[in-house]
């Protein structure tokens, strides 16, 4: 809403300018608290903030994805990495029927996961070594741009997952070890 108000005000009359810009105000204030209360929350429990350390370790996860893990996805660290990953709507499901053998893709989960989820891949595949590597070999095989970045979000999806299970911070040779065990 903040961004539309924001493209509303460049092109709105001068009369209606002040209270597009009064609850632009308001909109930030009460994204601000709900920020705060959120943080509050993860805090005022020791096992979402233990867990909130661990995700926030790992180099791609900002607060608003670690926060979104956190409560929309409480099944992180308890279920296997397939189940988890059919869960989100990063595994690759076939599309076969009788003699008919089609692409697998993915589809279903958890949208709100998902779409988090993507964009931490984004930032992971800048900034941590073990995904940025991944992606490029990818890539450099000839998978298209979209295919490479859904399986970097279902590696980190199981990393994630393994690092939680284990209660493991970060670290990047000894998470390869953890999705080998796992």
């Amino acid at each position: 809403m903040t961004r539309s108000e924001e493209n509303r005000l460049s092109s709105a009359p001068k009369w209606t300018q002040k209270e597009i810009q009064t609850h632009l105000k308001w909109l930030k204030k009460a994204l601000e608290k709900m920020d705060r209360d959120i943080s509050d929350l993860i805090k005022g429990s020791p096992i979402w903030r233990e867990k909130n350390a661990i995700l926030r370790s790992f180099k791609g996860i900002g607060p608003v994805t670690s926060a979104t893990l956190l409560a929309a996805l409480p099944e992180l660290g308890t279920i296997g990495s397939k189940p988890l990953s059919a869960l989100i709507g990063v595994a690759p499901l076939n599309r076969d029927s009788g003699q008919l053998r089609g692409k697998r893709t993915v589809w279903g989960g958890r949208d709100n996961v998902r779409s988090v989820l993507y964009m931490a891949s984004m930032v992971a595949i800048r900034f941590n070594p073990v995904i940025s590597a991944f992606y490029t070999r990818l890539r450099e095989s000839g998978k298209p741009h979209k295919v490479a970045i859904t399986a970097c979000m279902h590696k980190i999806i199981i990393i994630l997952n393994s690092m939680i299970k284990n209660q493991r911070y970060w670290h990047a040779p000894l998470s390869e070890k953890c999705l080998k065990d796992s």
